[in-house]
């Protein structure tokens, strides 16, 4: 008997101490499965909170593509909000299971670049959230180191840091870093008068011109066989760069410059000279005389209204003007500029309207250095002259240019002086930071050893999204320029 009961006690125990892990295995695997659950909750609601964040940029993209310069989410309808900007995320049903917070910071002035801040959260668990920053922007028609609409030549001693373009032909002796490019895929040089590759060079290890027919345009692709001259290849026959755009420029800086009361009018002087400082100031002078051209100087080439655009006199009108708010300067006559800025974004027009024509277009002069304190992208300027951005006769031997030049209809560069228009005639090196667009054949030098020896052009990148004030566009789209979570 007492056998018997002690095997019933041995099995008690076995049970109790089996159930006991059973029990404890039970409860771990509860236990895991809920972590786990939690876990693939957790997941999703982080998933389902970026996708939310996702959603809130894209409702600013197409926000932005209805209203481009509103970053104040329609707020300023009754009062402008600064932000942060809230709304509701719903499912398919209507259900709201979220909602996304908009942080946006506008554009410079004269810039396109907009950040936008997009945080995501999910009802299910308010405590998670995840944000996503984007920037967007619009390009300007700052897309080229060098734009032309005229045959070019760039003779040795030109280096360029930058994509080049021409919608007609180019003949290049110089160095290029950046991809050059050409609407064309020949053309008849006027230089020689003889047919030549629409990009080409004189340098023999570059194939001879062949008829137009027998253009192997591959070889001429970016990356493509050819001298290194060309260190970013060469490429024909793309699409044309349209200078229409340029014709409501001048009347867009006017209307902006009247509006700030930095509208200048046609003066009985040469025109104005404008001294640019770091305080956001500037001079203006009325210049009442130019040098006279030297004894043996003459308009050797022929050029259209030469001269030796530089400054003899000029008579202070006034001191420390701010740059005005909607960083514009216009006048209807020609202008001189120079100085240094330091956190200022400018553009400085010259015209007349309605256009007076070719005898009469104003240009803009640049004979002393023209220059930025900042490389960021945070100081810009513009020059837009409705004829030609000239540098004269008595110009720094080394002159440093850092801004963005247009010649709407005439060209960017310099007058043929001879020798016998004294030591200005050589000077050594021009320096670029900006761009050039240039109707007409641009050129700071000739070919019989005139003009400046070096010549330095580097493309500022930043001007393509950030370009001065009521500067030409090529786009009204925004588009993403970088994505990143925060």
């Amino acid at each position: 008997m007492k056998r018997t009961l002690q095997q019933k006690g041995d099995i008690l125990v076995s049970v109790i101490i089996f159930a006991a892990i059973a029990v404890t295995i039970t409860v771990a695997l509860v236990n895991w499965g809920a972590t786990l659950l939690k876990s693939v909750r957790l997941v999703a609601d982080k998933e389902q909170a970026l996708q939310i964040a996702e959603a809130g940029i894209d409702y600013y993209r197409w926000h932005l593509a209805h209203s481009p310069i509103d970053y104040k989410d329609g707020t300023c309808a009754t009062v402008c909000s600064n932000g942060p900007y809230t709304h509701q995320f719903t499912d398919k049903d209507g259900n709201v299971i979220g909602s996304y917070e908009l942080t946006i910071t506008p554009p410079l002035n004269g810039s396109t670049l907009v950040t936008i801040v997009s945080k995501g959260t999910v009802v299910s668990n308010p405590q998670i959230s995840r944000s996503i920053k984007v920037t967007m922007g619009m390009a300007s028609w700052a897309q080229y180191a060098v734009v032309a609409n005229d045959n070019m030549n760039f003779g040795s001693g030109t280096i360029i840091y930058g994509p080049v373009h021409s919608n007609y032909g180019i003949h290049f002796e110089g160095i290029s870093y950046g991809p050059m490019t050409s609407a064309l895929t020949q053309y008849t040089d006027p230089d020689v008068n003889s047919l030549k590759y629409a990009i080409y060079t004189s340098t023999t290890t570059l194939p001879d011109p062949v008829p137009p027919t027998a253009i192997d345009l591959t070889r001429h692709s970016f990356g493509g066989t050819g001298t290194t001259m060309f260190y970013a290849g060469r490429k024909l026959a793309v699409p044309s760069v349209d200078f229409t755009a340029l014709n409501n420029a001048l009347a867009n800086l006017k209307t902006a410059a009247i509006s700030s009361s930095s509208y200048f009018a046609s003066t009985t002087g040469y025109g104005y000279h404008f001294v640019l400082h770091t305080n956001d100031t500037f001079d203006v002078y009325k210049v009442t005389a130019l040098v006279a051209e030297p004894d043996g100087c003459s308009n050797a080439s022929g050029q259209s209204r030469w001269g030796t655009w530089s400054i003899q006199s000029e008579t202070l009108l006034n001191s420390g003007v701010s740059i005005p708010t909607s960083g514009v300067i216009y006048a209807e006559s020609d202008v001189w500029v120079d100085g240094t800025v330091n956190g200022t974004r400018l553009t400085i027009g010259a015209g007349i309207l309605p256009d007076p024509g070719s005898t009469s277009w104003p240009n803009i002069t640049v004979n002393s250095d023209l220059l930025y304190t900042n490389f960021d992208g945070t100081d810009s300027i513009g020059l837009i002259a409705q004829g030609n951005v000239n540098v004269g006769l008595k110009s720094s031997d080394t002159l440093n240019i850092d801004a963005a030049l247009i010649a709407q209809n005439g060209r960017v560069g310099r007058y043929y002086y001879s020798s016998s228009c004294g030591t200005g005639y050589h000077p050594t090196t021009l320096n670029l930071f900006g761009i050039i667009a240039t109707n007409k054949r641009y050129g700071f030098a000739y070919a019989n050893n005139t003009g400046y020896i070096n010549r330095n052009i580097r493309y500022d990148s930043n001007l393509l999204y950030g370009p001065p004030p009521v500067f030409p566009s090529t786009s009204s789209t925004y588009i993403t320029l970088s994505w990143q979570e925060i």
